[in-house]
């Protein structure tokens, strides 16, 4: 039996969507529950880094992952130009770092200072202490998407930040707000 839509169906444009329908947009794609990380390359002798809830890994074999970064992004360009990168997956704790990183217009110098964090064996990235998993990436390509870029990359190297048995908590985005799991 098939049942009547709750509520009439917003069509869109995508040529030229208007104010109306990203606002539409934004409050049904708010109901996509993710994970939460932060993208860090070294670029031009500093870290920058950011967080980021648009992420996934794409193959085991071989292990490869991707990561959506707003294009206009001093991420994006780090990313993009430096050719590695790492994503550290965060736990429910670490919700000040996610915060903080996702801040418009940090400061370029001393972004980390206030954050935890080792290097990637390989590009010299930050790694975030205490993250659940972290993953370091060689970009093997980069797709323009709207306003954002799509950045492949291959594990080069990873690891957990904290003992497996306390990896149980991650920091979700659900809602326009930061949630963890609870049991």
């Amino acid at each position: 039996m098939e049942l009547p839509d709750p509520a009439p169906a917003h069509l869109i444009d995508p040529a030229a969507p208007d104010a109306e329908d990203v606002d539409a947009y934004r409050l049904l794609a708010a109901d996509i529950a993710s994970g939460v990380a932060v993208v860090a390359a070294r670029h031009r002798r500093r870290d920058v880094a950011a967080t980021v809830t648009g992420f996934l890994d794409v193959s085991y074999d071989p292990p490869t992952m991707l990561v959506s970064l707003f294009e206009e992004g001093r991420i994006c360009d780090a990313v993009e130009s430096s050719g590695a990168w790492t994503l550290s997956v965060l736990r429910r704790e670490q919700e000040g770092a996610a915060n903080w990183l996702a801040s418009p217009g940090n400061p370029v110098e001393g972004l980390l200072d206030g954050v935890a964090f080792r290097r990637a064996p390989h590009s010299g990235a930050p790694v975030l202490d205490g993250a659940l998993a972290w993953f370091e990436l060689s970009t093997v390509a980069v797709h323009p998407a709207a306003t954002h870029r799509i950045v492949v990359g291959e594990v080069t190297a990873m690891g957990r930040g904290i003992d497996e048995a306390q990896a149980d908590d991650p920091l979700v985005h659900y809602a326009r707000g930061y949630r963890g799991l609870t049991r």
